[in-house]
């Protein structure tokens, strides 16, 4: 008579009491896909939200970024929240992505902005 041939599944690497071995493989740093790098970018330039004015964060007086920022938000017919609501989380948006990299002036400016959007919207 033959010997029996055992027919169940095999065994899995936790049923044969083996480990698996940690591997040490470092990511290169240059491998960054780079639609991913710059998303905050992206969110400025191709909003829902708001289609901002180009260099509407780098112009030279808080009144006129605001009145940017209003222009955009009443002429946006794709925001979710109000007007005001959008064009000041969008500013918020922008100083808080920047970071420590916004030189100290223009992000004075940029708090006066948030003040002065206040004032355009009649929100005192």
């Amino acid at each position: 008579m033959a010997p029996r041939r055992k027919t169940s599944a095999r065994k899995t690497t936790a049923q044969k009491g083996t480990r698996r071995k940690a591997t040490t493989t470092r990511r290169k740093t240059g491998t960054r896909k780079t639609s991913s790098r710059r998303w905050s970018q992206r969110v400025t330039e191709r909003s829902d939200a708001l289609d901002l004015d180009r260099g509407v964060f780098k112009q030279t007086s808080a009144k006129k970024i605001a009145a940017s920022l209003k222009r955009s938000a009443e002429r946006s017919k794709r925001r979710k929240a109000g007007a005001y609501r959008s064009a000041l989380s969008m500013l918020i948006f922008y100083i808080n992505r920047a970071g420590k990299t916004l030189p100290q002036a223009q992000r004075a400016r940029l708090e006066r902005a948030k003040l002065e959007l206040k004032h355009q919207f009649g929100r005192e």
